[in-house]
Parts: C-alpha cells; structure tokens; sequence
C-alpha cells in the first residue's frame, strides 16, 4: 500500500492511497464466506459454494464491493497511522479507482488536530478579588440561618409583608375557571415572589376570610403564558417569629455554646468559599489569557457540530426539563436568536480552542493521569451532578465517558501548570498563593468549559 498526504488547510486534509491488489486477498477470501453464508444454491451445501458459482450467480461485482466494504477501514487507518495524523470524525471516502485483479485506489478527506505552537506563557498576568469577609457578610450569613429556625405563629390582623398566608386559588381565563386552576391550602410567604405576580399587592391588608382578585400572567399548566383573573381567599394568617441571636440559638442552630464562636465559623466559612470562588477565578482569567496568546485554527465541521449539540441540549434537555421551549426562554432572557446563536457559536469556539491548546500542553509536559486522581474527579462531579459516586461512575462506564474524564483530569493538571508560572494578584495588590488543590480546581474549570452539554442558567 502507498499513501501520501494533502493538506487542504490547517484543520483538513486529503488522503490518496493506492492498494495493489494482491493485498485485497483476506478480504476477498471474508467476502465470499460471507456471501457463502447468505446464499443458496441448488447443487450445493451451504456455506460450500465455490467462488466461480458464485461469481456466475451473483457476479463479481458484488464480491468486489464487499472485499472493498470490508478493507477500506483498515487500509484507511494504515495511512493515518503511517502519516501520523490525529482524525477527527469520520472521513469523507471516495474510491476512484478498482481494477479487478490490479489496484484499488480511493481517497479519503478528514479533519484533523491543527499543530498548535504552544506560546510562552510564563508573562500571564491576571487580577482577582481580594478574599475580604466584612461584618456585614457574617451577619447576614447567621441572619439567614435565624430565617430557617424561624416559626409561625396566626394572628388575627391584616396581612403584611413577611407573613405566611394560607390561601385558596381559582384562575379564569375568558371567564372559564382552568381545570388545573384551582388549588387549596397553598401556604405563602408575602414578598417571597414564588408565587404569581401580583400576588403580594392582592394579599396585602387582608385579614383570615378576606379575599381579592386580580390579573396575572400563568406561569405554568395548560394555558402557561396568558392573562388570567385569579381569585384568591386567604384563610389563615400567621406571623413568622425569628429565634433571638443568643448563645441558646448558636446552642439550638450549630454544635456551638455560644453566639461568638458561631459568628467565628461562618466568618471561617465565608473566607473558605471566597477562597475557591478566587482559586476558580484566577484559573479561569489564566485560561483565557493563555487562549489569547495561542493561535488555534478551529474545523469547521467539528464547530458546527458542537454548536448543534449545545442548542439540542438546551432545547431536549434542560428547557424541556423546564417545560419551556427555545422561544419562552430567549424571552426570558431578553435576546434574540441571532444574538444566542452568536453566544452559542463563541462558547463552542472558546470550549474547542480550550481542550486543543491544553491536549496539546499535557503532551508537551507529559503529564499522566493515575487512579487516585481519577477517583477524586469522579466524586467531584458525581456530587455536582446530584448522583452518588457508585451510580455516576457505573454511568460513566456504561456510557464510555471515562477517556473523557481522564481527558479533563489531565486537561486541569496541564491548566494547573499555567497558572503556577502566572502572577496573580488581587485587587488589593497582594499576591495570591493558590491552594494545593488547584489541578481539581482547575479540572472542574476545564470540565465547564469543554463539556459538549453546556450548563445553562434559564
């Protein structure tokens, strides 16, 4: 076999290969066993028809094309692999020539890994914020855990904002109350606006038996979307009592004796997320400013792909988990379709230039990925996917995803490297020692970036 290489352009290329003949002999020989194995033929046991009757009976030309079905694949990964070239997706193949008992020539075009020249990257800089925990900070942390040891007492006066009312609802469209819109016994908290809008004026300075109605836009059931009157009754009134901030509370809302030393660990907390919340900052600002350095052709079929399958898992998947479909959620999010197919097209962009460049840097440094590595990965994402590790790793298994985790353990340790030669410093001017778990850290950035299933707030 002779093969030789074209390049169409940085990311595609055209391979011609000749076979002569002679080597197309196993695969002939496997294409009239097969053909052996499908026909019959009158005169002969199965399976044992010589090749003549069947070339008389089927013609040759079948055979041929079997012979060809067959080899094709294994020739075409003997080019690639003599070429040392790294494919992407499958090849565009066209045989141009078969003589029978002579050559068989075909050529095949396919996308391939560009040649990324990994740039100097030791001059990054970047800024993050200063890790600052203010008083305020902690008292609204303890605040928050006062609200959820907070109980409800009724009372006999007007409803007013913080309350939890007890209501019942009906929803008329055109005059005609909604089979699905009735509900009783609905417990709301005013000014929470979990509810409908307009709910909170109607309910407002209504004691136990008041009732009011109003006009509100359905957020959800058979006729999400349109203008509805809704009536609602309140039938209870309570108001919600919030514990005193004493050491009785910190002893009731932690495993702590008194109120200081509970203000003292979630001051330790609040320091702790702002610590990784900078860690995943300074990665992220490293990661872009090593893209900008880089130049990284990208195929175009690969990125039409990737967009396609990012606008199929907004649509299929999170939105229809939502109940809601492209329209409704670009309304939500006040943009227009061009303006998402443009946000879409640059995070496909940034999510492929993203996994080149550092593919190309865990190469360049050689680094590996071993068990214990992995097995942390998988319990960080198995965790971020709400699944415990035994179901997200039998998933991961099932599904064949595990070159692809190891492929983003890898990716963060590459990116880990990046962002030890950078100099990062905070908006105060202080220079920022990353913790020791900055390759996880990093791997989850890098997972965010590259994932084809792109996470998207509706």
């Amino acid at each position: 076999m002779k093969s030789a290489v074209e390049t169409l352009n940085p990311t595609r290329v055209r391979l011609t290969v000749e076979v002569p003949f002679e080597e197309l002999k196993d695969s002939l020989d496997a294409a009239y066993k097969k053909i052996n194995q499908q026909v019959t033929v009158k005169g002969f046991r199965k399976g044992k028809i010589p090749a003549r009757v069947i070339d008389q009976r089927f013609g040759r030309g079948a055979v041929l094309e079997e012979a060809v079905n067959d080899a094709l694949p294994k020739f075409y990964t003997e080019a690639i692999n003599e070429a040392e070239l790294n494919p992407l997706g499958q090849p565009e193949v066209d045989i141009t020539e078969l003589k029978d008992g002579e050559t068989l020539n075909f050529t095949a075009e396919v996308d391939i890994r560009p040649t990324i020249e990994i740039p100097d990257y030791s001059g990054i800089e970047v800024t993050v914020d200063a890790v600052e925990v203010s008083d305020e900070d902690v008292e609204k942390s303890v605040e928050q855990l006062r609200e959820r040891f907070a109980s409800t007492s009724p009372v006999e006066r007007a409803a007013e904002d913080g309350d939890v009312v007890t209501i019942d609802l009906q929803a008329k469209v055109d005059g005609e109350v909604l089979e699905d819109g009735v509900a009783e016994g609905v417990s709301y908290t005013i000014g929470s606006g979990e509810l409908l809008e307009g709910i909170d004026e109607a309910v407002k300075g209504l004691e136990a038996g008041g009732e009011a109605t109003f006009t509100s836009e359905l957020k959800g059931g058979s006729a999400e979307g349109k203008e509805a009157e809704v009536t609602v009754k309140v039938t209870q009134v309570a108001a919600r009592e919030l514990p005193a901030l004493d050491d009785d509370f910190a002893q009731l809302a932690s495993e702590f004796d008194t109120l200081d030393e509970l203000k003292a660990d979630s001051r330790k907390r609040l320091e702790n997320m702002k610590q990784y919340d900078q860690a995943t900052q300074a990665q992220e600002r490293v990661l872009d400013e090593l893209l900008k350095l880089a130049e990284v052709p990208i195929p175009e079929k690969l990125l039409a792909d990737e967009i396609q399958t990012r606008k199929h898992n907004l649509e299929h998947h999170q939105l229809g988990q939502m109940g809601i479909d492209l329209a409704k959620y670009l309304e939500i999010q006040g943009k227009t379709e061009e303006e998402f197919t443009a946000e879409t097209e640059e995070q496909a962009v940034k999510g492929i230039k993203t996994q080149f460049i550092l593919d190309e840097l865990v190469n360049k440094e050689k680094l590996n990925v071993n068990q214990e590595e992995l097995t942390e990965h998988l319990m960080r994402r198995a965790q971020s996917s709400g699944m415990s590790p035994d179901q997200f790793a039998q998933a991961v298994v099932e599904g064949g995803q595990v070159p692809m985790l190891v492929g983003e353990v890898a990716r963060g340790k590459a990116l880990a490297v990046v962002v030890e030669a950078a100099k990062v410093t905070d908006t105060n001017g202080e220079v920022v020692d990353l913790e020791d778990d900055a390759e996880d850290e990093a791997a989850e950035v890098v997972a965010a970036e590259a994932e084809a299933e792109e996470k998207t707030e509706a």
